[in-house]
């Protein structure tokens, strides 16, 4: 009888100490299983910030739109090139003193100094070949032959200033008796200013402008 006891009292020791080493094995399981899952959420964390930081970035770059000083004189300019494209010497006269308020309004000052001389002299022989076309409705060759020094100038000023956009440099080896003539069109398809409806898609392009 006391060998019995003595051994059911080995028997429930041994029981206890197994349910302490379980309960400390469970305890250390749980605790690293919450180092883990902070770490998940830690690496996921970055993760995420990175994600977000590549979305700002990627958003920041499509927003960073092309700008140029001289985006309201290729406006008017690219107006009147398209209103002598259509044969229309009114619609021509008309742009071409929008175009001469945007050669007033130019901020010179944005030039950088060496280039000030230059840009101002571009800017002067503009004016004077917008106000020749613009007060010449209805004589669509004088205003032609404007155009042609007015687009030599646009072009001097559009490679100091650089431009918001692309622009075909098209060139005509049949105007002006076989003399030819540059200008300047935001789109590929030759559409020629100088013959209009009667040659309107002679030309080639020479230059892209970007």
């Amino acid at each position: 009888m006391k060998k019995l006891k003595t051994t059911m009292g080995m028997l429930a020791i041994a029981i206890s100490l197994m349910m302490v080493t379980s309960c400390k094995d469970t305890k250390k399981s749980d605790e690293h299983m919450e180092m883990n899952q902070d770490d998940t959420n830690h690496d996921g964390g970055m993760n995420m910030d990175m994600d977000h930081a590549e979305m700002q970035n990627d958003e920041m770059m499509d927003g960073d739109h092309k700008t140029s000083q001289a985006t309201g004189i290729i406006n008017g300019y690219i107006g009147l090139k398209n209103a002598l494209v259509a044969d229309n010497s009114e619609a021509a006269a008309t742009l071409g003193k929008t175009l001469l308020e945007a050669l007033e309004t130019f901020d010179q000052s944005t030039i950088v100094e060496a280039q000030q001389k230059e840009v101002n002299n571009i800017i002067q022989d503009s004016k004077e070949h917008a106000e020749h076309i613009s007060e010449n409705s209805g004589k669509i060759d004088h205003q032609r032959g404007h155009f042609e020094l007015l687009t030599k100038d646009i072009n001097d000023l559009v490679a100091i200033t650089g431009t918001d956009r692309v622009l075909y440099k098209t060139y005509c080896p049949m105007y002006n008796e076989g003399k030819g003539g540059i200008w300047l069109s935001e789109i590929k398809e030759i559409k020629n200013p100088y013959l209009g409806s009667k040659m309107l898609n002679c030309g080639k392009i020479q230059e892209e402008i970007k």
